[in-house]
């Protein structure tokens, strides 16, 4: 089954860790992959550009089927194999309408971390100031302490969408990781590390765990002071 998927994808990218926890949850091991460099703009390729005109990454293909946005590829392989592996999307109505809340809710939080940690990247140089980047270090900030609140209320030891691991921890754990990656306080943003913690070595998330972090273990400290 597995191998007749395949996935283009980048390491320590969150949208291609969220659809390799998908494939994970889903026992869908043994799927063809092949890990491109952002560095080398290998994800602007003709090999890329083929499948996903966009030239991004994750592409996903199963079959003749290609689906190359994270979430929907997420729920593309929910719906494919529900009764797979994990059970993604609770049957519960006031658990799944918080999986899908929080869960978009984690695309502005994802793009609120990006502001911070790839501004020289995004910004060239001549463009860039201190006042708009420390603008987009208070938004962060402004988000880290909702989502330190959504942790509270919903008790210790508790995923996003309640006791049950979710599409939403599968598409926002990613971004949780690269915020401790990039040197977030566990001390200042508890409730964030707890859940961290309590997830880091989930089978699907320690397998799919970026390898370049793996090869350099030290991380970096953009974040220590947000």
């Amino acid at each position: 089954m597995a191998k007749d998927m395949t996935l283009l994808w980048g390491s320590g990218s969150p949208p291609c860790w969220r659809v390799m926890i998908a494939l994970e949850e889903k026992n869908l091991q043994g799927y063809n992959q092949k890990l491109l460099s952002f560095d080398k703009a290998e994800h602007k390729s003709q090999e890329v550009l083929t499948l996903n005109p966009r030239g991004q990454l994750p592409t996903f293909k199963h079959g003749d089927v290609i689906v190359n946005e994270s979430y929907a590829a997420c729920f593309y392989l929910e719906s494919q194999f529900k009764s797979q592996g994990t059970k993604l999307i609770p049957d519960g109505q006031e658990e799944q309408a918080l999986m899908y809340q929080r869960m978009f809710e984690g695309g502005p939080f994802y793009e609120k971390l990006n502001a911070v940690i790839y501004y020289d990247w995004f910004i060239p140089e001549a463009e860039r100031h201190d006042s708009a980047l420390q603008r987009n270090k208070e938004a962060l900030a402004t988000e880290l302490r909702l989502w330190e609140g959504y942790l509270e209320k919903l008790g210790p030891n508790s995923c996003l969408a309640g006791q049950s691991f979710s599409l939403a921890d599968v598409t926002v754990f990613p971004t949780v990781g690269t915020l401790f990656r990039f040197g977030l306080s566990a001390e200042r943003y508890p409730k964030l590390g707890q859940y961290y913690n309590m997830l880091k070595d989930r089978p699907s998330i320690k397998a799919s765990w970026p390898p370049h972090w793996l090869e350099n273990l030290t991380g970096q400290d953009t974040l220590k002071d947000i």
